[in-house]
């Protein structure tokens, strides 16, 4: 027994794309790093705090997620949705990990693609 849990429901996405944040109901808007996506949640890392986000703060956020397609092409896909800040994680001296759960899921589950996982690995 490893002692871990395992709480994942899907598999992530993982990729390096940006990523745009603000506060709800805020013009101010920051970017960010994508880390990985899953249909109900993200992860981005981000240097400056000093507006936040912080845990259980409610975000918009706008972002990418690459997709493949039946003939194997590939293309990027827009997305914003709101959600709120679960974690904030301190990697570095100014560099931070933020985790976000969507309000609404996306329509697809992101991390399923194996060719759109394959070409942002790449």
């Amino acid at each position: 027994m490893s002692g871990f849990d395992e709480r994942r429901t899907e598999p992530r996405l993982r990729y390096h794309w940006p990523v745009w944040y603000a506060p709800e109901n805020s013009e101010e808007v920051s970017q960010g790093q994508m880390v990985d996506v899953t249909s109900v949640a993200a992860a981005f890392t981000c240097q400056d705090l000093h507006q936040g986000p912080y845990p259980f703060q409610h975000i918009k956020t706008r972002f990418s997620v690459p997709l493949n397609g039946p003939d194997d092409s590939f293309e990027m896909r827009d997305f914003v949705r709101e959600g709120m800040v679960r974690r904030v994680e301190r990697i570095s001296d100014n560099l931070h990990r933020v985790v976000v759960a969507f309000h609404e899921p996306l329509p697809m589950k992101p991390g399923l693609q194996e060719a759109a996982t394959e070409m942002a690995m790449a």
